[in-house]
C-alpha cells in the first residue's frame, strides 16, 4: 500500500471508529465558523471607518474614502465565499504547482518598471491603471496550496529532510521575493506558516530541528543586512530614544493602548486617529480599536479570532483525507500567525513591521483573499458531511 493510500485509510478509519459514515451528500457545513468570519469582517468595516474618516477627509476630501474601498472588498469577498463554498475542494489538488508558479510570477512582477508600484520606500504592489494588487497576500495562500498538494501526493516523504526539501525550496523562493520588496513582516508570516505546516504534516523531530535551527540563525543576519531593520530594532528596544523618528509609531500606538484602559473612550472617539498614529486604518488599526473599546473590547475581538482558529483546526481534524487536512490547516495557520504578529507589533512585543490584521485592517487584496481562503475552509466543512453524517 502506498504512503498516500495508507494515510487516507487512516483518516477513514478514524471516522469508522467513531461509528460514522457519509452518504455522499454535502451538509450545511460549519455555520458557526462562517458566521464568525463574516462577523469579524463586518466589524472591520466599522473599525476602518472609525480609524480612517478624519485622515480620509483631510487627504481625499471624503471621510468615507477608505470605508467605500473596504466595503467593495467586503462584497467581493462575500461573492468569493458564495462561489467557493459550492466547489469540490479535492479538485483544487491539481492546482498546487500552478498556484505556486503564479505566486512567484506575481511577486516578480512588482520589480517590473511600470507595473510595480512603490510606496513608503517599498515596492509591494502591482498597478493596472487605478487598480492595485498586493501579490504577497496571494502568495501566502499559493504556497499553502502547493504544500498541501505536495504532502498529500506522497505523505511518506515528509518523514525525511530530503522529502521536505521541495517545500523548503518553494517557501524560500517566496520569502526571498517578498523580502526584496522589502516586506520583512510577510516574510516572517510565510516562514512561520511553512514550519507550521511541516510540523502538522508529521515531519520527524530530527528533520524539524534541522530546519528550525538554521532559520533562527538566519533572522539576525537578515536584520543586520538592512540598515532600516537595525533602526526598527533599535526603536523597539528604546522607542523614546528617537520619539520623532523610528520610535514615533510605536510610541503613538502605546499611547492609544494606554488611553483605552479597560472600557475604552467609546466607539469613534479615538484621539490617536487624528493623524497622530500612522497607518491607523491598516497596520495599526488594532491600536485604534483598543483605544475605543478598551481591554475588554480587544479581549472580545481576540476571543472571536481564537474561535475562528479553533473551528478551522476542528474542520481540518474532521477531514477524511490528508489533502483536506493540510489545506485547511495551512489556511488557518496563515490567519492565526498574521493575527498574532499584528497584535505583537502594535503592543511593542516585537519590532515594528507592517502587517495587516486579517479581515479587519483596510486593504482590499488582504480582505478579499482572506475571505476567499475562509470560504475554502467552509467548503471543506461542507464536504466533511455536516448534517449528512449519520451514526450507525
Amino acid at each position: 500500500m502506498t504512503g498516500q493510500n495508507s494515510l487516507n485509510a487512516l483518516f477513514r478509519g478514524k471516522k469508522e471508529k467513531r461509528g460514522e459514515r457519509e452518504d455522499g451528500k454535502k451538509g450545511t457545513g460549519d455555520l458557526l465558523f462562517l458566521f464568525a468570519v463574516l462577523l469579524l469582517a463586518a466589524f472591520g468595516l466599522v473599525a476602518v471607518y472609525s480609524a480612517s474618516s478624519y485622515n480620509a477627509e483631510v487627504q481625499y476630501g471624503d471621510p468615507l474614502f477608505f470605508f467605500k474601498k473596504q466595503l467593495i472588498g467586503f462584497f467581493i469577498g462575500l461573492a468569493a465565499i458564495a462561489g467557493i463554498a459550492f466547489l469540490d475542494y479535492k479538485k483544487l489538488q491539481k492546482l498546487g504547482v500552478p498556484a505556486l508558479i503564479l505566486s512567484l510570477v506575481l511577486l516578480a512582477l512588482v520589480f517590473v518598471p511600470g507595473l510595480g508600484k512603490k510606496n513608503y520606500g517599498a515596492t509591494r504592489w502591482i498597478g493596472f491603471g487605478g487598480f492595485t494588487v498586493q501579490p504577497s497576500e496571494i502568495a501566502k495562500y499559493g504556497f499553502v496550496l502547493f504544500t498541501a498538494w505536495y504532502f498529500a501526493k506522497d505523505p511518506a516523504r515528509m518523514r525525511t529532510f530530503m522529502g521536505v526539501l521541495p517545500v523548503l525550496a518553494a517557501g524560500g523562493a517566496v520569502c526571498v521575493l517578498i523580502m526584496l520588496e522589502p516586506n520583512m513582516s510577510v516574510t516572517m508570516c510565510v516562514g512561520a506558516v511553512m514550519i507550521g505546516m511541516i510540523f502538522l504534516g508529521g515531519v520527524s523531530k530530527k528533520a524539524l530541528a534541522c530546519i528550525c535551527v538554521p532559520v533562527l540563525f538566519l533572522v539576525p543576519v537578515l536584520i543586520v543586512m538592512e540598515p532600516y531593520r537595525l533602526q526598527r530594532l533599535s526603536a523597539f528596544m528604546d522607542p523614546w530614544a528617537s520619539p520623532k523618528e523610528e520610535g514615533y509609531q510605536l510610541i503613538q500606538s502605546l499611547y492609544a493602548l494606554a488611553n483605552g484602559k479597560f472600557f475604552g473612550t467609546g466607539l469613534f472617539r479615538s484621539r490617536q486617529k487624528y493623524r497622530f498614529l500612522p497607518f491607523a486604518e491598516s497596520d495599526f488599526i488594532l491600536s485604534v480599536i483598543a483605544e475605543e473599546t478598551g481591554f475588554f473590547g480587544v479581549l472580545i475581538l481576540f476571543l472571536l479570532i481564537g474561535f475562528i482558529v479553533w473551528r478551522g483546526f476542528r474542520i481540518a481534524n474532521a477531514c477524511d483525507n490528508f489533502y483536506g487536512y493540510m489545506l485547511v490547516s495551512g489556511i488557518t495557520l496563515v490567519f492565526a500567525v498574521q493575527s498574532a504578529l499584528n497584535a505583537l507589533v502594535v503592543s511593542g512585543c516585537i519590532p515594528p513591521t507592517g502587517l495587516p490584521l486579517p479581515l479587519v485592517s483596510a486593504g482590499n487584496t488582504s480582505l478579499v483573499v482572506t475571505m476567499a481562503g475562509m470560504g475554502l475552509v467552509y467548503a471543506v466543512s461542507r464536504h466533511n458531511g455536516g448534517k449528512k453524517v449519520h451514526r450507525i
